[in-house]
């Protein structure tokens, strides 16, 4: 019987399809009942949580800290649900040996997944334990009562008590609701963050920190450009320097340990001095020239929403037009990427800043050559990134060199050119936007199309590896090319290209250009930051067309409540006045997106000052409403934030990679500016907490609003729009000459 006969055949019989599948031999079989977050691939309750009968409670998650206060409100969580302390949980995170596997920590999702499945997770062990205690105390469930983990009834009976009879080794069923806003203790409060102390009084905690028994420092030497062969080097001559313990060469990949730091740099100097190359000049052609280059590289088109318009033909109507563009970015982690390995008795143990463990653990085995179960990838924070960085290059490069130490441990450190000269980028984008305005000052079309190479090469389990080394080795592992994993929205490059707001007519286009001449991949908010940037720039423009005032005319088109709810206290919090005007050197902006239009709610409204003499923007302040529905932590959601408009700002201003036709350029910090802390804006946050919704991810929402507010505001102070970033002294005072020319 074909699947439609069977499904149609179910339901004329009153059957329940959900829940149920064919298997093959036409025999209908029971599926588990999907469970809520990262519950759902994650089953075995004993997976996330342990109750300790030293009066602790540990908890284990597949999130990383990365700087986002995750353990922290994870914690919280935990407190809440199991009715115990805080200062009782212990947290063990992304250790491919202990806790569950939920992927990468990326997209603001770890409170929706990872906070969601431990809310039923410890919603159930609490009833499992209250289950015991009722029992022990020979009192009814219902009259129980917890407190910091001690029950009372007729009597009293502590979690610990109870800690060998609870078993936890089951499936989780998530029957066990979790208490309502009403019942929280912690979940909502501002608590301090569990990783700042040992990081603000110079404590152990990064990658970069780690140090262990016998450990040698290794560095990495790498090719020129990035399809340089090396020819030869000199070998002996560097072994002989003092302290080398090893010298290491496979393929093209070069690496070097010795017993101090110093001398790891020395020799990994003297390595590539002596390395000759030969090498190719096949890089892309630099900005401008690189946009026009970009469109016309063969391309994946889709369209990702079209929605006719049921507007009458006739009547005024004006069209505008605007191209607007984003170069490549680095991360621009304060510290180089760095890993600690240990090859020993046949087994990798491997300390590293990844923001996915076990998704490296699938490519490290493939270049290693050893199954799956002879490595072990433990998470230590690392001195900066949000997104993919060198993370998990650096920890092949540390795993090869372990292979030639005898056993020791490696801590190898990137250097800051390999950071600039080898990290995946942000990509490049080209967004061209049409739309046509109704004499009575409406949207009636939208059009938006996106040109962007892959946003997301992180290691993965599909085909061959994205780790750096592995590609260079004498015998490589295959590239994943994104091209094998076509985007769906809203993942990668068409992030936050569809707009919140109520058009009657649109279309959105991704033309996605899989090949990468510069490799590229997850920069903090993929695509949404340059979307965003070009659909709420171009709103300022429309609302110009129009003439209508910018915030009047995102609430005259946007109808969900929560959207225009942000947009308002935002507009009132910093004192917006319909109709204000710039002064030529001082502006205001507004800009707003819900992050993929499935996150947080965040408007921005920030204030400049244009130095017209030396082309200089500076952002003087900032303020921002959101809405993340349910507020674990207030005061974590607001570090958010904050961190998401001070970085976004450094972008906008400052931030892009330069190269050649052969090597990329960008080498240093002289090379590649970043915000510094006297440019930093004031910065003011307002939350809408929202206790009867779920929590919304807010890692990645101010970014977007940002770089638009501060756009808009350049446009209002100076009466000139610049549509390409970064708005750099040179490209300001361009424009501005230029406008004056005209």
């Amino acid at each position: 019987m074909a699947a439609t006969s069977r499904r149609n055949f179910l339901k004329a019989a009153g059957a329940i399809v959900v829940g149920f599948s064919w298997g093959a031999a036409g025999v209908l079989a029971q599926q588990p009942a999907r469970l809520p977050g990262s519950l759902n691939t994650n089953r075995m309750l004993d997976g996330w949580l342990r109750i300790n009968a030293n009066g602790t409670v540990t908890v284990f998650t597949g999130k990383c800290e990365l700087g986002q206060g995750i353990l922290t409100a994870l914690a919280q969580i935990a407190s809440d649900e199991l009715d115990v302390a805080y200062e009782r949980i212990e947290m063990v995170s992304a250790d491919t040996s202990r806790t569950p596997n939920e992927g990468q920590t990326a997209g603001s999702q770890s409170v929706e997944n990872s906070g969601t499945a431990l809310r039923y997770a410890c919603a159930e062990a609490r009833q499992i334990l209250l289950d015991l205690a009722a029992k022990k105390l020979g009192s009814p469930m219902a009259k129980l009562s917890v407190a910091d983990g001690t029950v009372t009834g007729a009597g009293k009976v502590t979690y610990w008590d109870l800690a060998h009879e609870a078993s936890f080794k089951r499936e989780a069923t998530a029957q066990a609701k979790p208490k309502p806003a009403a019942q929280h203790k912690m979940i909502g409060k501002s608590v301090q963050r569990r990783d700042i102390p040992s990081k603000v009084t110079g404590g152990r905690s990064y990658v970069q920190d780690v140090r262990l028994p016998g450990m040698v420092f290794g560095r990495v030497v790498r090719p020129p450009s990035y399809r340089a062969q090396l020819v030869s080097f000199d070998e002996a001559a560097v072994k002989a320097m003092p302290g080398v313990v090893a010298v290491t060469r496979d393929g093209n990949f070069l690496g070097v340990a010795a017993e101090r730091e110093e001398q790891a740099i020395k020799a990994s100097r003297a390595l590539r001095d002596s390395a000759k190359w030969s090498e190719t000049p096949d890089l892309p052609p630099a900005v401008p020239a690189l946009f026009e280059h970009l469109m016309k590289m063969p391309a994946q088109e889709k369209v990702v929403r079209e929605k006719v318009p049921a507007v009458p033909a006739g009547g005024k109507i004006a069209t505008i037009e605007a191209t607007y563009t984003r170069p490549y970015q680095s991360h621009g982690s304060i510290g180089p990427s760095c890993a600690v390995a240990q090859f020993k008795d046949g087994k990798y143990t491997v300390w590293t800043h990844s923001q996915g463990v076990f998704p490296l653990r699938v490519d490290l085995q493939k270049a290693l050559g050893v199954p799956a179960s002879a490595i072990t990838c433990i998470h230590v924070e690392g001195s900066g990134c949000y997104g993919h960085n060198g993370a998990d290059d650096v920890a092949l490069d540390a795993a090869l060199v372990a292979r030639a130490t005898g056993g020791r441990p490696v801590k190898l450190q990137w250097m800051r050119e390999d950071e600039f000269g080898w990290e995946p980028y942000g990509s490049p984008m080209v967004m061209k936007m049409r739309a046509r305005i109704t004499g009575d000052g409406h949207v009636a079309e939208w059009r938006h199309d996106v040109w962007s190479h892959p946003h997301s090469t992180r290691p993965t389990a599909g085909g061959g590896g994205n780790l750096l080394a592995g590609w260079h080795l004498a015998k490589p592992v295959e590239q994943v090319m994104a091209v094998k994993r076509p985007p769906s929205p809203p993942n990668q490059a068409e992030r936050n290209a569809t707009p919140l707001y109520d058009f009657p007519g649109e279309k959105i286009v991704l033309h996605y250009v899989p090949d990468m001449p510069i490799r590229t991949s997850a920069l903090r908010t993929l695509g949404a930051y340059a979307n965003v940037f070009a659909s709420e720039s171009f709103m300022d423009e429309a609302a110009a067309a129009a003439g209508v005032d910018p915030v009047e005319f995102r609430l005259r088109h946007m109808k969900d409540p929560r959207a225009r709810a942000v947009i308002e206290l935002c507009a009132q919090k910093a004192g917006w006045k319909p109709g204000q005007k710039g002064d030529g050197t001082h502006g205001r902006g507004i800009a707003f997106s819900m992050y993929k239009n499935l996150a947080a709610y965040c408007a921005v409204i920030t204030d400049v000052v244009v130095d017209r003499r030396t082309g200089k923007v500076r952002v003087t302040k900032a303020v921002s409403a959101v809405d993340a529905g349910l507020i674990i932590n207030p005061d974590g959601v607001t570090n958010q934030i904050e961190g998401g408009i001070i970085q976004s700002t450094s972008w906008t201003l400052k931030e892009h990679i330069t190269y050649d036709r052969q090597r990329i350029t960008t080498k240093s910090w002289a090379d590649y500016p970043i915000l510094t802390f006297p440019e930093v804006p004031a910065v003011e946050v307002h939350l809408i907490n929202r206790p009867d919704q779920r929590s919304l991810g807010t890692g990645e929402g101010s970014q977007g609003p940002t770089v638009a507010a501060i756009a808009n505001a350049f446009a209002h102070a100076t009466g000139v729009r610049i549509r390409d970033l970064p708005y750099s002294p040179q490209r300001v005072k361009a424009a501005l000459v230029s406008s004056i020319a005209a």
